[in-house]
């Protein structure tokens, strides 16, 4: 006779169940993805790597659904996806407490839900099925490690730009940030501030921040788009490329990336920030091809750092 403890074991394993009720290699899926705001680059980013692993995949069919900065419309989007009854969602949270219950909706809906870069405030492997992503927190204090350690070994005052603060990015990268310098106790944090990761809004607090302490030696922008506002600030306060170290978060490639800027002076490094694309798909194609009964509740996509010795060989990449 089976004891208790093993009986429990073998009903559990009669009972172990696909992660969803169709699935297999034969049929045909679709894969809605609710993206935070297609007007940043870096979500269009995402959607660019996105689109090209699931084109890989003749069964899948991926419909993005612009959100655009706002958390009604993509509250809207979910529960269209769930009407829709598509056989996967993906999302990036515009900003995390509201989108929270509609998440959670459709993982009772029984559709498998996907957090790519941004989480919602519940429970992994419950209220959400699982997250991608890179770690924000280690991302920034790695930043602010090479702030410590290599760029202002002397010391001096920093500054911190910071993301949306309802976004779940923003506030671990100013926290790791924070730390970061804590290696260097010659390091003064003088100024910190939300700019909502937008270039104007980084540009205008940037200058205020000069203005109140025009002995700023680095910052931080938690993105590259608001490390290109913090340079435009510094060229209107007279300062020349490499008077304050300018550290950007993204690594984003193209003209207008942060890969070129380090690779041409105007910044000191970025740190890339992984979309999670092609790791979102091969989870898909785990949960609707393989019949998964479980995946890992969170994927973390490791970061690079690009500085003035590897920018000029990964503007090719």
């Amino acid at each position: 006779m089976l004891g208790a403890g093993a009986l429990a074991l073998a009903v559990g394993a009669a009972n172990a169940a696909p992660l969803v009720k169709d699935c297999g290699k034969n049929g045909n899926y679709v894969i809605g993805f609710s993206q935070a705001n297609n007007a940043e680059p870096y979500r269009q980013h995402v959607n660019d790597e996105l689109t090209a692993a699931a084109k890989k995949v003749p069964q899948f069919t991926l419909q993005i659904a612009d959100g655009a900065g706002n958390v009604n419309t993509q509250t809207s989007q979910m529960d269209n996806f769930i009407t829709q009854k598509v056989d996967l969602i993906l999302i990036s949270p515009f900003e995390a407490a509201p989108l929270t219950p509609v998440v959670a909706r459709a993982v009772k809906a029984g559709i498998p839900v996907i957090e790519l870069d941004r989480k919602t405030v519940g429970d992994p492997g419950k209220d959400y099925t699982a997250f991608i992503g890179g770690d924000n927190y280690k991302i920034a204090q790695e930043a602010g490690k090479y702030v410590a350690d290599m760029l202002l070994k002397d010391g001096g005052e920093v500054a911190v730009l910071e993301g949306l603060p309802s976004s779940t990015p923003a506030v671990e990268r100013l926290n790791g940030f924070k730390d970061g310098v804590k290696a260097n106790p010659k390091i003064q944090v003088v100024a910190e501030q939300a700019a909502d990761w937008l270039p104007d809004k980084a540009q205008t607090a940037f200058a205020a921040m000069l203005q109140a302490h025009p002995n700023i030696k680095a910052v931080y922008a938690s993105n590259d788009m608001m490390a290109a506002g913090a340079r435009l600030a510094a060229k209107g306060a007279g300062k020349q490329d490499g008077d304050i170290k300018i550290l950007g978060t993204d690594g984003l490639p193209g003209p207008a990336g942060g890969i070129r800027a380090v690779a041409q002076g105007e910044w000191a490094a970025t740190f890339t920030y992984p979309t999670g694309g092609p790791q979102a798909i091969e989870m898909a194609k785990s949960i609707l091809l393989d019949c998964a009964e479980s995946v890992p509740t969170t994927v973390t996509v490791p970061t690079t750092a690009i500085t003035p010795d590897n920018a000029k060989s990964m503007m090719g990449n």
